[in-house]
């Protein structure tokens, strides 16, 4: 019974830390989420900047799985390239030591009452007022966070005991097996952390039990080694619903870690001696280092391993970037990403221009792509596969209003600078083809909404009626294509004519269907529900195709 409630006092400390963490971490993304977002998004232009960046937010929020799972979802939505996340995932790993350094500077030597309770007087004012409360709420989660701590040191038991002995002699048993005892406690660590969902907290555990002498040196370093595999768990969750390019993340994440564990299992033994030599340069046994040494020695393994492993690896995220992109194949329809929009400025405002058209050219082939499937819907008589289709087409429509928005963004920022007469026609220009490209998005979508309550209501249309829709579906194809052909060239060559004869031809096109189809009403040819159906899906064509045209009009209009 005793055991029992010694294990459900050492559980209840580790939720009182973790719950400290999380809301420490929580309401630091409150207070800063959006400069956070900025901060992320403008840093990460370069491999080194992108480092800084990652280890001085983990640091702030002492959670590099908080950071790793903001990354991914950032990613996920296409505010940052991959490049740049592996970079603030490998300073997220630097940043996390931190927590170690806390811990054994402070909550081994240091009476916790000290801050505890000061902070919670402090928080609590601001608990109160609305717009500060996060203040609060994190003075809180750094309170709790301590006080777990402290009830973590509480909560092991003193092994030392009689009763605990068979503890002892089994941890001394996994302990003698040389080199083999060092990769089981590796795997131990991961398992845990997996388990925990918090590295910090497996740390802070594993510092508990070195400062109670519960393990050794060698023991707590492969643990924290398993603790940094067991930590991108996370991040590997949250991927698992999102993008290929958050997936990609999230492995490159996991590669990067394993990489680092598997060179320092090559080198552990000299590394720990070296450790120990700087800790205990005059007193020291090798690697058995006096229990109160321990958690510095194991805070500066910490520190030292991810340091090098990350000034290593940083040359190597290209490299990094097409493994985990040859892993994480990508499907076209989910492929969200500025291909061409660099997040930092070049020099020179004029050169920025450059890249937007070329973004919003891969944004317009990407409409013409979602176009071809309402064709396809039309004509679809499997069931699975019209679902397919419609789910497809959702997820394209997503994805030209996330495009829209961020071309826009990009341009807004190019035109806060002095430009030529030209290029602030240019960009007047490419902010009202962005708009309609987003806008013929919306019409695709309503077309396949109109196609899927055809289908959901038993709508028969007349052979007649059928070709019509084709006819309209093919005189669009060809509109959209040429908008596609015009934003291939330079606005100064773009030639209207061609677009100008096929809006002329579809305009027609609809007043000859929206005659026949007025008589056909009158004369009970067919349901009003059916010519609703139908009206709405020719109409809907032709706005389609006027957005096209539109597109070429704002190009032609540049340079009139």
């Amino acid at each position: 019974m005793e055991t029992l409630l010694d294990v459900l006092n050492f559980v209840g400390a580790l939720g009182l830390f973790l719950f400290g963490m999380k809301l420490m971490s929580d309401s630091l993304q409150k207070l800063a989420g959006d400069k956070m977002r900025a901060v992320l998004s403008k840093m990460t232009s370069n491999r080194f900047s992108g480092v800084l960046t990652g280890a001085g937010i983990t640091t702030l929020i002492q959670s590099s799985s908080a950071t790793t799972v903001m990354v991914v979802s950032f990613v996920n939505a296409g505010l940052l390239k991959l490049s740049g996340a592996i970079a603030v995932i490998m300073g997220a790993n630097i940043g996390t030591t931190v927590t170690a350094w806390i811990i054994s500077l402070l909550g081994f030597e240091f009476n916790i009452n000290m801050l505890v309770y000061p902070a919670i007087a402090i928080a609590a004012p601001f608990l109160f007022i609305e717009k500060r409360k996060s203040v609060g709420e994190f003075l809180i989660g750094f309170a709790l966070l301590f006080m777990g701590l402290e009830a973590l040191k509480g909560g092991v038991p003193d092994f030392t005991l009689p009763q605990y002995s068979g503890v002892l002699e089994f941890i001394a048993s996994l302990s003698g097996y040389g080199y083999l005892s060092i990769l089981l406690f590796v795997l131990i660590g991961t398992i845990l952390t997996v388990v925990v969902q918090s590295s910090s907290a497996m740390m802070a555990i594993t510092l508990v039990m070195c400062a109670k002498g519960l393990i050794g040196f060698e023991v707590a370093a492969a643990l924290v080694l398993g603790e940094n595999i067991g930590t991108t768990i996370t991040a590997n969750m949250a991927a698992m619903m999102a993008n290929a390019t958050a997936k990609r993340a999230a492995r490159a994440h996991l590669m990067f870690n394993v990489i680092g564990v598997v060179w320092m299992l090559v080198l552990f033994y000299p590394f720990l001696y070296l450790i120990s030599w700087i800790v205990e340069p005059n007193g020291g046994n090798g690697i058995h280092l006096a229990a109160l040494s321990i958690p510095v020695a194991l805070s500066l393994f910490h520190s030292i391993f991810n340091i090098i492993n990350t000034s290593v690896l940083v040359w190597f995220i290209p490299s990094i970037e097409r493994i985990v992109s040859k892993i994480v194949p990508i499907n076209e329809e989910e492929d969200f990403r500025l291909k061409f929009i660099p997040t930092g400025f070049m020099a020179a405002s004029e050169l920025n221009i450059e890249p937007a058209k070329k973004e919003i050219e891969s944004f317009s082939k990407r409409v013409l792509r979602m176009y071809n499937f309402i064709p396809e819907l039309f004509e679809e008589k499997d069931e699975k596969k019209f679902d397919q289709l419609m789910s497809r087409t959702r997820k394209y429509e997503e994805i030209t209003d996330r495009m829209e928005l961020e071309i826009a963004n990009y341009l807004a920022r190019v035109s806060e600078n002095e430009l030529s007469v030209n290029a602030s026609y240019e960009i007047s220009a490419m902010l009202r083809i962005v708009d309609n490209l987003e806008s013929i998005g919306d019409s695709c979508y309503q077309l396949s909404i109109a196609i899927d309550g055809k289908k959901k209501q038993n709508i028969s249309f007349t052979d007649e009626m059928t070709e019509n829709l084709r006819t309209m579906f093919a005189f669009v194809r060809e509109a959209v294509e040429v908008m596609n052909s015009n934003l291939s060239e330079s606005y100064i060559n773009v030639n209207g004519s061609k677009a100008k004869e096929l809006e002329t031809k579809i305009n027609n096109y609809r007043d000859k269907l929206r005659t026949e189809h007025t008589e056909a009403i009158k004369n009970n040819d067919y349901s009003y529900q059916t010519g609703i159906c139908y009206s709405n899906l020719y109409a809907q064509c032709e706005k389609l195709a006027d957005f096209a045209i539109n597109v070429t009009e704002a190009m032609l209009k540049v340079h009139k």
